[in-house]
């Protein structure tokens, strides 16, 4: 098993990187955001909070307009404009920053959140703050922290309380080799494949399940083809509400403080959006008859991770440090 983390070039990205500015360098009168997600989705509309908030409170002397659903681009490519200001602010899931600020890579660990709430403590705290430190280095000021959601278990075949419950089962899993190696420490066959083709594959049995958070399994209606959900919370990954740090270093004292105040504020809105829709699938789901299990004790799916992080830490020692202070944190 190897887990493969590198850097992209600028190379492809720096002209999209160059859309939207002023051939005279000055700063856009209206600021341009990116969002992947559709204007319905609880990011989106924590995103447009922010913008009227900050018209509203600036008397619209600060503006900004968010582009949603990925036209300005995929993350990758959004996370270079940002960085080489072609947006000036966006939500990321920290999943795909890590080949721009290595340090993320840390929250893409399995198991290394012991809960999301847990994670909430540790990015709101010495943890965030942290990773902030790392990513302005990077060009990139991260000024509040977004929910995703636990990532867990489904399959068709039976409820998984044990890592001996996933032995010789075939898993969906993104495509990543860190992933990957989860699966195979917890006895499991990786299957890496395309979201798109998962439903068909579950219905069909090339897989007996895949992993993901409960509105991702109601919405797409895997519920229908693997209706054993267990809590497993493996994967909680979060996701930055994130500024150019040019035109966040240009601002005023006063203007850098309100608009860290909305991004923060923008955060909890969205965390409270994010835990309702949870609700509503978790409900719709059960009612649909899908048996879920919280695993009680994850102690064991935890020690199985040792390779995968033994790893990790020997391409990127740093990453053992920051493993460390999130275990800190209560």
């Amino acid at each position: 098993m190897s887990i493969v983390w590198t850097r992209r070039t600028l190379g492809g990205v720096a002209v999209l990187a160059l859309v939207g500015t002023l051939a005279t360098g000055e700063a856009r009168a209206e600021w341009r955001g990116w969002n992947i997600h559709v204007p319905e989705y609880s990011v989106s509309q924590g995103m447009d909070w922010f913008t009227e908030q900050l018209e509203e409170r600036t008397d619209g002397r600060l503006t900004a307009k968010t582009f949603h659903s990925g036209v300005l681009g995929s993350q990758p490519d959004a996370i270079e404009q940002l960085r080489l200001g072609g947006i000036d602010y966006a939500v990321f899931n920290l999943g795909p920053m890590g080949p721009t600020v290595p340090a993320t890579n840390v929250v893409s660990l399995p198991f290394v959140f012991k809960s999301i709430d847990h994670m909430h403590r540790a990015m709101d705290g010495v943890v965030g703050d942290a990773l902030s430190e790392a990513m302005e280095e990077q060009g990139i000021v991260a000024l509040g922290w977004y929910d995703s959601g636990a990532r867990s278990f489904y399959n068709s075949q039976q409820p998984v309380n044990t890592p001996a419950d996933l032995e010789g089962m075939k898993v969906r899993v993104m495509n990543n080799d860190l992933f990957v190696g989860m699966i195979e420490a917890l006895g499991g066959n990786a299957t890496p494949m395309a979201f798109s083709e998962v439903y068909q594959s579950l219905r069909t049995g090339v897989v007996d399940g895949a992993e993901n958070n409960y509105p991702s399994y109601e919405s797409t209606g895997h519920y229908e083809v693997a209706g054993y959900y267990s809590l497993s919370e493996h994967l909680i990954i979060p996701e930055c509400f994130c500024v150019n740090a040019d035109l966040y270093n240009s601002l005023s004292a006063e203007d850098q403080e309100l608009v860290r105040e909305l991004a923060r504020e923008s955060a909890q809105m969205q965390r409270e959006l994010w835990a309702e829709s949870s609700q509503e699938a978790r409900a719709k789901v059960e009612a649909a008859g899908v048996e879920i299990n919280e695993v009680e004790d994850k102690t064991a799916f935890q020690e199985a991770m040792q390779p995968v992080y033994e790893q990790a830490y020997a391409q990127q020692p740093e990453l053992e440090e920051l493993v460390v202070l999130i275990q800190s944190v209560d």
